[in-house]
């Protein structure tokens, strides 16, 4: 293994202890692999969409061709139902036609369109792998070794205290940097919108009380060890998140990557 072991920190910053790495820190980065797992990720959000079969056929008149009008169905000369205004021609509203006028869509969406990009569990895990081998890159960890704090960290409770903390390992600095700009009303007209930028990830070993904590730090995700996906360590198939372990997930990362499915 590149880092047989990595140094534990306590909450003010100082090294308490050492920990073995996993195997998982070990494993091959591979852009294209993440960036797959999280393609696949995204699609599961995506709705399917579908437009109603009989669009722009619920009328009780008939069309006849071009060189007749709409007709009741009878042939008679009753007024015509539903009673509409026809117009432009003899056509009328020529509803039954696809890209007519309050007509029906020519080529509308099927809900039976396959949406969703597949991806085989062994390699979804083997892209979690790899995505955790990636945090060790980033540019403020100078020894390139994964930030492991004790199991105290998961028991904060409150946001100033977690900022406290943050602040004692030099990461604060970059969680400001990463705010958000005020989006403009020109800018939010666009497809181009400034985001916050997804700076530092809080992994622990089980629901912490310090997860709720985190989420009201903008750029700053946190969730357990058992619900790591592909977006939240390499957020838009980026690898090289900066992540904050606790001790705990260090220990259970390798059975919770076994575990991983995306279905």
């Amino acid at each position: 293994m590149i880092f047989m072991e990595a140094e534990i920190l306590s909450l003010d910053g100082k090294v308490k202890g050492k920990i073995e790495l996993p195997k998982a820190f070990d494993e091959l980065v591979r852009p294209e692999l993440i960036q797959r797992a999280v393609v696949a990720e995204n699609t599961r959000k995506l709705q399917p969409q579908a437009h109603y079969p009989l669009a722009g056929m619920n009328t009780s008149a008939m069309y006849y061709g071009a060189m007749n009008s709409y007709r009741s169905g009878r042939h008679m000369g009753i007024a015509i139902r539903p009673r509409q205004k026809l117009g432009g021609g003899v056509q009328g509203q020529v509803r039954v036609v696809p890209s007519a006028v309050k007509g029906k869509r020519a080529h509308p969406h099927l809900a039976e369109k396959i949406i969703k990009e597949n991806i085989n569990k062994r390699e979804y895990q083997k892209a979690l792998a790899s995505a955790v081998s990636a945090t060790n890159t980033f540019k403020t960890n100078k020894s390139k070794s994964p930030i492991i704090l004790t199991n105290e960290i998961e028991s904060i409770k409150k946001t100033k205290e977690l900022l406290k903390i943050f602040s004692s390992i030099n990461l604060l600095e970059q969680i400001k940097e990463d705010k958000q700009v005020r989006i403009k009303k020109g800018l939010r007209r666009s497809s181009i919108r400034k985001h916050y930028k997804k700076s530092v990830l809080l992994v622990t070993g089980k629901d912490a009380r310090a997860i709720k904590a985190a989420r009201n730090i903008a750029g700053v995700d946190a969730c357990e060890v058992s619900n790591l996906t592909a977006n939240l360590l390499a957020p838009g198939g980026v690898p090289g998140r900066m992540t904050v372990w606790s001790e705990s997930a260090i220990k259970e990362l390798d059975a919770s990557l076994k575990k991983q499915n995306l279905t």
